[in-house]
């Protein structure tokens, strides 16, 4: 069990996300960056889709009532274990009743805002709907349905003895670098409703910075920019979208959904974030610019091959390293 001693906000409990309920209305959930926490997961030979603690807002502090291992991924944010650093994307051994401090994500070539605490055997919740992700708008999942606050008390799974620490992984972040003139980019497929926009709406989506605003959250990415404008006035009805959907309101400032989107809407899109690049977009801090880079089908296709590269070689080296029965 660990112990919530000081939450932040917005701290939630999420897995990879709760899968085939979209068509019945329920959304996806899940965690903003499944990378890091699939890689936190990897590092501690847990299943991948174990339950974490998703961080966006520091200073994060908890306390582990008993022996464990954990590791801390995505966001650098100078993670200590009393006053000892403690080394992201790492495998780290707590004892009982020591406590773990997060602070403010640190300023490196890998910009990211979220950290994902990962511990031996995960976070041990009730799954809802197949899920142990924090669904916030329907107030189920998770603890309790809703954001962790001080005080809380997290059960933690039963250790299985397979987490080694004492050996780390380099961050997606920084293997798998993707830019468009020095600005963090994504990669997008046009969507349906594309080629209804003018042709200078269409230059201006893929040539210049779009800055992320304050009005966004894991329910979605509101952007400012050059308008986008249709050819003449859309209206539609509410139909089925998924997170990554970029859709443009009247206001013509393109929102994009995330995690927590609703399963419809009725804007107009003019793009999707490959899922390969959903990872990315979770981590770009609020404030900051993103681009979007134009791409095909196949290249969407192979930039989800990459990922699934990456994972397997992360699998590969902790096994290497573990060895097949290896413990504490």
């Amino acid at each position: 069990m660990i112990k919530v001693l000081s939450a932040g906000a917005l701290a939630t409990v999420q897995d990879l996300g709760r899968t085939g309920g979209l068509h019945l209305g329920v959304g996806t959930s899940g965690a903003m960056d499944p990378l890091a926490l699939a890689a936190g997961n990897i590092l501690l030979r847990n299943e991948e889709n174990a339950a974490a603690v998703e961080i966006p807002v520091f200073p994060f502090k908890v306390r582990f009532e008993r022996t464990t291992v954990f590791a801390v991924t995505g966001a650098d944010c100078a993670a200590r274990i009393g006053e000892t650093p403690v080394l992201p994307c790492w495998a780290h051994r707590a004892e009982a009743g020591q406590l773990l401090s997060l602070s403010h994500p640190q300023q490196t070539t890998w910009r990211a805002t979220r950290a994902y605490l990962c511990i031996d055997d995960g976070i041990d919740v009730p799954a809802v709907l197949g899920s142990r992700s924090t669904q916030l708008r329907g107030s189920f999942g998770g603890h309790e349905g809703r954001p962790l606050r001080d005080g809380d008390e997290l059960p933690t799974g039963r250790s299985s003895g397979r987490a080694v620490p004492g050996f780390g992984l380099m961050p997606p972040g920084l293997l798998l670098p993707l830019e468009a003139d020095g600005v963090p980019a994504v990669r997008v497929l046009p969507a349906a409703e594309y080629d209804c926009f003018t042709n200078s709406s269409q230059d201006a989506l893929w040539s210049t910075a779009w800055k992320i605003t304050a009005q966004s959250d894991r329910y979605g990415y509101r952007l400012a920019g050059r308008e986008l404008n249709p050819l003449r006035p859309l209206e539609l009805r509410s139909h089925g979208i998924v997170p990554g959907v970029i859709q443009v309101p009247h206001g013509g400032q393109p929102i994009i959904q995330m995690r927590d989107a609703q399963p419809s809407g009725g804007y107009p899109k003019i793009g999707t974030v490959i899922e390969a690049d959903l990872w990315r977009l979770g981590q770009a801090p609020i404030g900051s610019n993103i681009r979007f880079i134009r791409c095909s089908w196949d290249e969407a296709l192979s930039a989800s091959a990459d990922i699934r590269r990456w994972l397997a070689n992360a699998r590969r080296l902790v096994e290497l390293h573990c060895g097949e029965g290896g413990g504490r």
